[in-house]
């Protein structure tokens, strides 16, 4: 098994639009943005004082010719320190506010989005890279919004409060010192251009990792019985090892970042303490002077040197919010036309005119296709796999739009219709049936969500799931597992048939809906489908031969095209495709029903 996707690279830099587009999510709730950033200058601006009062208490202590003077001061100390206190809870708080209301609007977009995109999104993309992008991806952007931005406006206003108290109690040496901010900024964007350049890989390589696991989870029933356990724990070895090799050279840039910072800081530490003792021996600066000058160049560096430790999860965020923004701009292929129509029926004939369609360019799998199919008509498809059936109503429910020609429903092209118009009155049964983890009764309901609970036992009745139903511990309450995994594939395929018989749809389309289950159950199924496409048009696919011989219409689909079309036995008659098909699927069938081992014998038996 390989997790190979090709995922398209990202190039945006930390300061491009990427990072405005971040905050733009901010936008909604700009009161909390504003509450927390005016309570976190507020603290940085106490700092700045704190560190001023500093000075004077040591200048007071030295010289303690005015003790009111002192106490004075330590009063205000204690003042500020409280509010200071309050200042810090409040902007803690409302960043984890906001952070947790961005995750929420994030997730919801994202989600929605999903829901809008075309099938084509997700026959050429893994759910593995789709979850990544809704959880974790997500999560990191809010921690940036959000924490990143509390790391990021508290150094920012460090430095500004620190600069303007340097300038003030010495503007000469604040010059000096103020010169390392260049060099840092230097520095960091070289390390940026190398740490996010890392971290894309880092985040790629995790949506794979996510891909396999979602695969493993799944398809852990194949992997057990083809004993592929030390097969895909190789290749899962080999995704981890590349994300561990990036996250290694992320990490070591990162760590180099810190010490650079500090041996400048050391520089510039080394400068004041010089001058600052030759000024205080010639008595220009005061102890006290010289202490808070110390203090604030700490007070500036240290937020530059927490940058360094927050700025690999500042790159980590940026590569996740390019991702998740390529899904939320990654439009749907098949949209409403401007002024499309809304219906409240489709009773109405179908036609197929002169049809392409391709999945792949310079791959037809429709090729000038014509079909016309009368209302409440029942229109059964045959033939090898890939040669175009389930295409047929893929595009039939609109899921997919001709690439060429035109599908006309009551004589009008249904792409002028609306996509809610055509797709909320077609009831699909699937081979696979796929249940919603929740009760029995809740999944038939899912087919009509304000349907009373004597309506969903009615569909069920009509369907023929009631019997069995009504045998569990729980009845229609009876929980059904993830996927449906508590029930029978039969059972699902019941409950699946309940669904569409209480949407009441107007068109039916019936895939395979009985070649997963045993005799029994298929004729209960046949019985249930029977019912449910009275009076509609329906459209089956079928293997099992022997659930389409009611059909109006049998057409055998072959190369894109029509190859042959009639009922049951007038197909047998006419000892084409059709009969070949038949008289091969039922061989031991009948054998065993008629004891004949002829073929001439069965296709007489079978007609």
């Amino acid at each position: 098994m390989s997790y190979e996707f090709e995922e398209e690279d990202f190039q945006a830099q930390l300061s491009g639009k990427t990072l405005k587009r971040m905050f733009k999510l901010t936008l909604p709730h700009k009161w909390w943005l504003i509450g927390f950033i005016a309570l976190i200058t507020l603290t940085a601006i106490q700092d700045g004082v704190f560190n001023y009062l500093k000075k004077q208490i040591i200048d007071a202590g030295i010289t303690p010719n005015d003790p009111a003077a002192l106490t004075r001061v330590l009063v205000i100390y204690g003042v500020i320190a409280l509010t200071q206190a309050g200042a810090v809870f409040g902007f803690i708080y409302l960043a984890g506010i906001l952070g947790e209301r961005v995750q929420y609007d994030l997730r919801q977009k994202l989600f929605n989005h999903l829901q809008s995109l075309s099938f084509s999104y997700f026959d050429r993309t893994a759910v593995g890279w789709v979850m990544s992008r809704v959880t974790s991806d997500s999560g990191h952007i809010a921690d940036l919004i959000t924490w990143g931005a509390v790391d990021v406006v508290w150094a920012l206003m460090s430095i500004l409060t620190a600069a303007f108290f340097m300038l003030w109690l010495n503007w000469q040496l604040a010059l000096v010192v103020l010169t390392i901010i260049p060099i840092l900024v230097v520095i960091a964007s070289w390390f940026q251009k190398r740490i996010i350049l890392e971290y894309r890989i880092v985040r790629k390589t995790n949506s794979r990792i996510t891909g396999a696991y979602n695969e493993n989870i799944q398809g852990v029933r194949v992997i057990k019985a083809l004993n592929r356990e030390e097969k895909n724990l190789d290749e899962f070895s080999a995704l981890t090892g590349q994300m561990y090799s990036a996250s290694y050279r992320a990490a070591r840039l990162s760590v180099m970042f810190l010490p650079v910072v500090q041996f400048i800081s050391s520089i510039a530490l080394a400068v004041v303490a010089w001058y600052g003792g030759a000024q205080i021996a010639w008595g220009v600066m005061t102890v006290g002077t010289l202490q808070a000058f110390i203090g604030y160049i700490m007070f500036m560096l240290w937020p530059v040197q927490d940058l360094a430790r927050v700025y690999a999860s500042m790159q980590h965020a940026v590569a996740s919010a390019e991702r998740t923004f390529s899904l939320l701009d990654t439009p749907p292929d098949i949209v409403n036309r401007p002024n499309a129509v809304e219906t409240e029926t489709l009773r109405g004939d179908i036609e197929f005119d002169r049809v392409e369609f391709y999945y792949t360019p310079n791959k037809p799998v429709l090729r000038d296709f014509n079909l016309k199919v009368k209302a409440g008509e029942t229109i059964a498809l045959v033939g090898p796999t890939g040669a175009g059936k389930s295409t047929i109503v893929n595009l039939v429910c609109r899921f997919y739009e001709p690439k060429n020609g035109v599908i006309r429903i009551h004589g009008m092209d249904y792409m002028d219709l609306t996509l809610h118009s055509i797709q909320s009155r077609i009831g699909v049964v699937l081979q696979t049936p796929h249940l919603f983890s929740g009760a029995i009764r809740e999944n038939i309901r899912y087919g009509k969500l304000d349907a009373s609970d004597a309506d969903v036992e009615h569909a069920a009745k009509v369907a023929g799931a009631h019997d069995f139903i009504v045998t569990l511990e729980n009845g229609y309450d009876a929980q059904v597992g993830e996927g449906g995994n508590l029930l029978s594939t039969g059972q699902k395929q019941l409950i699946s048939l309940a669904r569409a018989v209480l949407a009441d749809p107007d068109i039916l389309v019936m895939d395979e809906a009985t070649s997963s289950v045993d005799t029994l159950t298929e004729a209960l199924i046949q019985r249930g489908m029977e019912r449910l496409m009275k009076g509609r048009t329906t459209f089956v696919i079928a293997h099992r031969l022997s659930t389409i011989k009611r059909a109006d219409r049998i057409l055998v689909i072959e190369n894109g095209g029509i190859s042959e079309s009639g009922t049951h036995a007038e197909l047998l008659r006419a000892r084409g495709h059709y009969y070949e098909l038949y008289t091969r699927q039922f061989r031991k069938e009948l054998e065993s029903e008629y004891g004949l081992g002829r073929l001439t014998g069965l296709a007489v038996a079978a007609e």
